[in-house]
């Protein structure tokens, strides 16, 4: 069983975490720099943006994932490191160095990540200065029962807590809340954490991962199933959801696993599987492949590795969909200027396929997200923005209905506009999380993506941003 715990980044063992001010934009009172250890190399994969435009950070990145192992992580916000050139990678060179030299980690295990404005170079002096500061104060929540110790520090795991939410708060440009999660889990009768954090409220449209994201965990899992695992899971959370319909050039977002949990070791082996049989393009929901894994392993005695393995796989993948999950839609409800969470979802459809892209055209229409700003019960609008997409469906049998807190109402039925109350449609769609559910009458598949409304206040926010 998965639940949510306390402890954000820090629920995990074996990571500690610091963050100050250093003035990388001038305005303001913000924390920019933000410096994570791991007390041991851990296992780390990742995903990054499909921008041809890539920012020199995601670029240091993708070789340290290549490496497959990471030991630190230190984040700066204000700029972004982008459109930097040969100075924008040494500067990275630089941040790793420091670190390395700082903690005593090999630089090759620490990742570097920058968002902000793109086109200014990273004032690295005051950088590789911060991070020597960050070092002396790192907070983490002491644990005993590993091989490795950690000396208590003057504080209690509250005070840790506290740390790790000042890092959510720390990364955060646009954002208008901080965005962290922690869930509690079992595999092979040792408990396991993951802690995540993400920030991102702008050029958010990711065709990779997300903004910029963090999972630390303490579980002891194969790289090469861990990167197969994230990259399904990322096609049915991050990948669904859009603010503005950018892409942006520093898209990151990366799972540490650093073991400390001593679970037993879950690979593709242990599982009894092909790392092919995980469908990293989302069409096949490895949710389902988990319930597969467990009911094959069912009439096995308990204890047996496969059925332990199997057991494992279910319950990490729950957890970390739920994670993820949980930061997608934080990323759609924080929105610049949003007002509300607005979430497409399409049932009824023959695959996967066809209910993504009608679900993320709707989300990323214009039309529609202003509709939803205004409360307007124009639903001839998703249903265009569904004509378009490039799905195929049948519009004569497709119904479409606006559900909130407040009840529901038909808007579309069989393909044509009912009578309604527009004072019911207006008190429907005036919470803060407004859903529209569509229903092609076509199969028995389904996809959710998430957006939000499109605000004067959007516009506001992107006519100034370097200012």
């Amino acid at each position: 069983m998965v639940n949510k715990v306390e402890g954000g980044i820090l629920a995990a063992k074996g990571y500690s975490v610091a963050s100050k001010r250093i003035g990388i934009k001038p305005k303001g009172e913000n924390r920019d720099l933000t410096l994570i250890k791991c007390d041991v190399p851990a296992t780390v994969v990742g995903t990054f943006t499909r921008n041809v435009v890539k920012a020199a950070p995601v670029k240091w990145d993708m070789k340290v994932v290549a490496g497959g192992k990471a030991s630190a992580v230190v984040i700066n916000t204000g700029i972004a490191n982008a459109a930097t050139g040969d100075e924008g990678l040494e500067n990275c060179r630089r941040e790793a160095e420091a670190v390395a030299k700082s903690l005593g980690v090999e630089r090759s295990h620490v990742l570097t990540m920058s968002t902000g404005v793109i086109g200014p170079q990273l004032p690295i002096e005051k950088i590789e200065q911060g991070i020597y500061d960050l070092s002396k104060c790192l907070v983490a929540v002491p644990y005993t029962n590993t091989a490795v110790l950690r000396p208590y520090f003057d504080g209690n795991k509250a005070n840790a807590y506290m740390e790790a939410s000042e890092a959510a708060k720390a990364i955060m440009t646009t954002d208008t809340i901080p965005k962290e999660i922690a869930v509690e889990f079992e595999m092979s009768g040792k408990t396991c954490h993951i802690g995540a954090m993400c920030k991102g409220s702008g050029m958010i449209h990711p065709n990779m991962g997300t903004m910029l994201g963090f999972a630390m965990s303490d579980v002891n899992i194969e790289k090469e199933l861990a990167q197969r695992i994230l990259r399904a899971l990322v096609e049915r959370t991050f990948n669904m959801v859009s603010v503005d319909g950018d892409t942006s050039t520093n898209d990151t977002f990366v799972w540490l696993a650093n073991g400390l949990a001593e679970n037993d070791e879950l690979s593709a082996d242990t599982l009894g599987i092909k790392l092919t049989d995980i469908d990293e393009t989302g069409t096949e929901d490895i949710r389902d492949l988990a319930k597969k894994l467990t009911e094959r392993t069912s009439r096995l005695l308990d204890g047996t590795p496969e059925k332990t393995a199997a057991q494992d796989f279910a319950e990490l993948v729950e957890a970390l969909y739920t994670v993820m999950e949980y930061l997608a839609k934080a990323m759609a409800s924080d929105g610049e200027g949003a007002t509300r969470l607005f979430i497409a979802k399409v049932v009824g459809a023959p695959d996967y396929e066809t209910a993504k892209i009608l679900a993320k055209s709707i989300i990323t229409s214009n039309l529609t997200k202003a509709a939803i700003y205004g409360r307007d019960a124009n639903c001839g609008r998703i249903f265009c923005a569904m004509g378009y997409s490039g799905a195929k469906f049948d519009p004569d049998k497709t119904d479409i209905t606006m559900m909130s807190s407040e009840g529901s109402i038909k808007l579309i039925e069989q393909g044509k506009l009912p009578e309604f109350s527009e004072e019911e449609a207006l008190k429907i769609l005036s919470p803060d999380e407004i859903t529209a559910l569509c229903d092609i009458h076509s199969g028995d598949c389904e996809a959710t993506a998430w957006g939000c409304d499109l605000t004067h206040e959007y516009v506001t926010i992107n006519a100034d941003y370097r200012s």
